[in-house]
C-alpha cells in the first residue's frame, strides 16, 4: 500500500488583534488543547472551498474564498500517523459570529490577543499562527 499524506486546512480568523481559538474534545493526547478551526480536505474540493466548508461546520461563519489569504503551509509527521500538508489560511472579514458548531469536537471557541497566545496550543496549529510574525511561507514538524 502506498504512503497517504493528509492535507489538512487551518483557518486563522482576525478580528481586532485576537485570534479564534478552540479547545479541543477529542480523548486523545490533544484533548483540552486550543488549536485552530481546521479539517481535512475531501477528495475532488479545492483547499479555498475546504476552508470555506470547515469555517461554517465548526464555527458557523461564511467566508468568501476571495477573503482567504495563504500565509503558511506546513509538512508534518508523527509516529504511527499519516504524514499531514497543513495549508493556513488567513481571514479577517466574514459573516456570522462564531459559534461552536461541533461541541462533539470542542469544548468551547475562544478569542485571544495575538501576544497573549495560551502554552497549550497544539504544535501543529502553532506552526501556523508562528507565521504570522515570521512571514515564513515553509515548516516542517516531526521529521527526522
Amino acid at each position: 500500500m502506498l504512503p497517504r499524506h493528509v492535507v489538512d486546512v487551518h483557518l486563522l480568523l482576525i478580528r481586532e488583534g485576537r485570534l479564534l481559538l478552540s479547545l479541543r474534545r477529542s480523548g486523545d493526547e490533544f484533548d483540552h488543547r486550543w488549536h485552530l478551526p481546521s479539517g481535512k480536505l475531501e477528495p475532488g474540493e479545492s483547499a479555498t472551498a475546504a476552508a470555506v466548508r470547515e469555517a461554517n461546520e465548526e464555527v458557523g461563519v461564511d467566508i468568501d474564498p476571495a477573503a482567504l489569504r495563504l500565509i503558511h503551509v506546513a509538512h508534518v509527521t508523527a509516529p504511527g500517523r499519516d504524514a499531514r500538508l497543513g495549508l493556513f489560511f488567513r481571514a479577517d472579514d466574514w459573516q456570522g459570529e462564531p459559534a461552536n458548531r461541533e461541541p462533539d469536537k470542542c469544548y468551547a471557541l475562544r478569542w485571544f490577543g495575538l501576544d497573549e497566545l495560551p502554552d497549550d496550543v497544539i504544535e501543529y496549529s502553532a506552526l501556523g499562527i508562528a507565521a504570522l510574525n515570521s512571514h515564513a511561507p515553509y515548516s516542517e514538524f516531526g521529521w527526522r
